[in-house]
């Protein structure tokens, strides 16, 4: 990772800790963390069905490095808005001005629900709230949620990260053919809510390379919405940027 960083010049990323590897154990990014002052800000899966979940907040927020945690609205996770681990996970969230990342494909009415309930809350809809594949080819018609995710547009305490973008396009880099949908977001929410990021885990459709200059080589982005997109919406919502050592 940090040597694909090197190769295109990028300072810095979040990194969130991989839940289908680690589960709640973020403890492998937290040593990435300390073999790499500064160049990555960390986010943790935490599970809201954990009685004990507000402490565990309440400890990942005091560890240098940490910008948010995540929750993972799959099987297993409440589909009521009002269940109170969630919910528990939110406030307790606030308390420590920790945005919740939110991985809700298939649930973007409840992540709205949640946003209405929390509005202290920052939520960040991780992956442009679409599924997305996980190997080519894209998936046949890959934006027709996207109704749904600019409905959430309408709570300022969302903002979106328009990650795994390119795993979604049926053209080859420079990836065209996902600018159209990408501008119905960028207008929905605005720049100063949006925030770029590759998928580095999306190894097997597009190199971290050809994430990052899909949206350097684009005409459809000025200087300023470039420079919002890729770190300075991050560095505001996450209240965090990297810091070469």
């Amino acid at each position: 990772m940090v040597a694909a960083m090197d190769e295109v010049g990028v300072d810095g990323a979040l990194l969130v800790s991989p839940f289908s590897m680690y589960r709640y154990d973020a403890s492998y990014a937290l040593d990435v963390h300390a073999a790499h002052p500064g160049r990555f800000g960390l986010i943790k899966p935490v599970d809201p069905a954990d009685p004990a979940v507000a402490d565990t907040i309440a400890d990942w927020a005091s560890i240098k490095g940490t910008v948010a945690i995540r929750i993972m609205m799959r099987d297993g996770v409440a589909t009521d808005a009002a269940d109170p681990g969630l919910n528990r996970v939110l406030a307790a969230a606030a308390r420590h001005s920790l945005p919740v990342n939110l991985l809700c494909w298939g649930r973007l009415e409840q992540a709205g629900h949640l946003a209405a309930r929390n509005p202290d809350t920052q939520l960040v809809i991780d992956h442009l709230g679409l599924q997305q594949p996980f190997e080519p080819p894209a998936p046949a018609a890959p934006f027709a949620n996207l109704p749904r995710v600019l409905a959430l547009a309408a709570h300022d305490n969302i903002a979106i990260k328009i990650s795994g973008a390119c795993t979604l396009s049926h053209e080859p880099f420079p990836y065209n053919d996902i600018w159209d949908p990408l501008g119905r977001i960028f207008e929905a929410f605005g720049f100063d809510r949006c925030m770029w990021g590759t998928d580095w885990t999306a190894v097997g459709l597009l190199t971290y390379q050809q994430g990052v200059e899909s949206f350097r080589v684009t005409d459809r982005l000025s200087d300023s919405d470039r420079a919002a997109l890729m770190g300075d919406t991050l560095a505001r919502v996450y209240k965090w940027s990297p810091s070469k050592a």
